[in-house]
């Protein structure tokens, strides 16, 4: 058997906060590191999906790093590929290339106690072994997909929306959507005018605000290019905004936001449909959505919505609850993301051979969503309970300047290993889950997408980004374990 790969630290993903972690370690001078990706490009979820229609719901200002502004947006909310194709560029500028090792993921980590290391199994057989690893795959795991009686049988065309067929014409099709969340938003409205029937299959309705996005002009953007004051200034002004206006504690922007959502309702013209499109849970309780063009789709003649319960799927389509079969000739599954799995969709085990699947089996907990207890050295980026309302940019930022800090005490203090204190990882839970219950709009039984089996929420963070980043500031090696391996 050949020789592991020994690399200090190993970087698992090539998204945003791979990338981000990979840079900074270059900037301190930490070379020894690789990035794996399963992914041929970088990106992360900006690569793996692809549906039409696909754009940012965090306005660009915001939706890059603070230390590589980027004056060529094409408008507030980009589309998926400029975001793609600017962290592409912003990792070859910065040196990353030959740290990556894409088209090659990570299967599986072991912590050997004897040599404080984490001993990794490539997707290829070939191995790792690394002091500290990063995880980077963040919060949209695997696609779901809901157990459908039948789903099997189908005889026609079915794909996920995270896995769009674009081999696949849907010109002149007969099509169910089975889903009418995030996804569903953004892909209805540019495949409505092409198929032929539409069939939408709505669990629950959702919030739907307008979404604000005229392209910058030619003179905007060589403002931005020129003036860099502007970006910054600008980018400074919406992080306020947006901190003040979503923070969950806060009643009075949901209120606004929801009168806004009615408002926007009424483009639909039939009450009936308005009706059954009208949440009967507060703004906030789901993830917000934002279109300009979702709504008006069931305007249409030939896109249904479908509010009754889907029974089962048949060779020839969709049987909902009321005995109903719609015949269609395509399936598309907008359902979404497995939220709640972070780095337990690689088999990962730590101290003593505890797994972490079975250390989350009640829902996933880290201290500050960055380190879990009984996983010596092994760091989280969009780790659980830091999903949050602004820009998920800035958080990984936070979350690496952390964790980049806590080695370096570790350096200096000539220890091998850290380790979060079980205590201090409860203590930090139980007072975070007592923040999460007072926000009311988490508590109407709506939100699914954050809370895990328990009944935990294990997504989301109750505050602003800027009261995350004082708080982890403050963490330091005391709240740790710490560790010396004999040579």
């Amino acid at each position: 058997m050949s020789q592991p790969i020994r690399k200090r630290f190993t970087i698992i993903g090539a998204g945003a906060g791979g990338l981000c972690a990979g840079i900074k370690l270059l900037e301190r001078g930490q070379g020894d590191f690789l990035i794996f990706d399963r992914e041929p490009r970088v990106g992360g979820t900006w690569q793996r999906n692809t549906y039409p229609g696909l754009e940012c719901d965090i306005a660009s200002p915001l939706y890059c790093y603070s230390f590589a502004p980027n004056p060529d947006w094409s408008g507030p909310f980009p589309p998926h590929a400029e975001i793609r194709d600017y962290l592409e560029r912003v990792a070859f500028e910065r040196g990353l290339e030959p740290h990556l090792r894409l088209g090659t993921g990570v299967v599986s980590a072991r912590w050997d106690e004897a040599s404080a290391r984490w001993r990794l199994v490539l997707d290829d057989g070939s191995e790792v072994e690394s002091q500290f690893v990063i995880s980077a795959v963040g919060m949209f795991g695997p696609p779901a997909v809901p157990k459908f009686p039948g789903l099997d049988a189908f005889a026609g065309t079915i794909f996920h929306s995270a896995k769009w067929n674009h081999d696949h014409d849907l010109r002149g099709e007969r099509v169910a959507v089975l889903g009418s969340a995030a996804s569903a938003v953004q892909f209805v409205p540019e495949i409505a005018p092409d198929v032929a029937m539409l069939h939408v299959f709505q669990r629950t309705p959702n919030w739907v605000l307008p979404k604000p996005n005229d392209p910058y002009t030619a003179a905007q953007k060589a403002a931005f290019r020129g003036q860099p004051e502007l970006l910054a200034e600008g980018r400074q002004k919406l992080f306020e905004i947006v901190e003040k206006s979503l923070t969950y504690l806060e009643p009075g922007f949901f209120q606004a936001a929801e009168a806004m959502g009615r408002k926007a309702l009424e483009v639909v013209e039939d009450p009936e449909l308005r009706r059954k499109l009208t949440p009967d849970h507060p703004f906030g309780a789901k993830r917000p959505l934002a279109s300009n063009k979702y709504l008006q789709c069931f305007n249409r003649k030939n896109v249904e919505l479908v509010v009754d319960p889907i029974a089962r799927i048949t060779k020839q389509g969709v049987v909902t609850e009321d005995g109903r079969e719609r015949a269609v000739d395509t399936i598309i599954l907008a359902t979404g993301f497995e939220t709640q799995k972070y780095v337990s969709v690689i088999d990962v085990a730590g101290r003593r051979g505890l797994s972490i699947r079975e250390a989350w089996k009640n829902g996933a907990e880290a201290y500050f969503g960055v380190t879990t207890s009984g996983f010596p050295n092994l760091f989280m980026l969009y780790g659980p309970n830091t999903n949050g309302g602004n820009s998920i940019i800035l958080m990984l930022e936070f979350q690496v300047e952390s964790m980049l800090r806590l080695i370096g005490e570790a350096d200096r203090a000539g220890v091998d290993w850290i380790d979060v204190r079980r205590e201090v990882m409860d203590d930090f839970n139980a007072g975070l889950q007592q923040e999460l219950a007072s926000v009311a709009v988490w508590q109407s039984g709506a939100n699914d997408y954050y809370r895990a089996a328990s009944g935990r929420i294990v997504t989301q963070w109750p505050h602003g980004f800027a009261a995350y980043k004082e708080r982890v500031d403050k963490v330091d090696l005391s709240s740790f374990e710490t560790g010396k391996v004999r040579r």
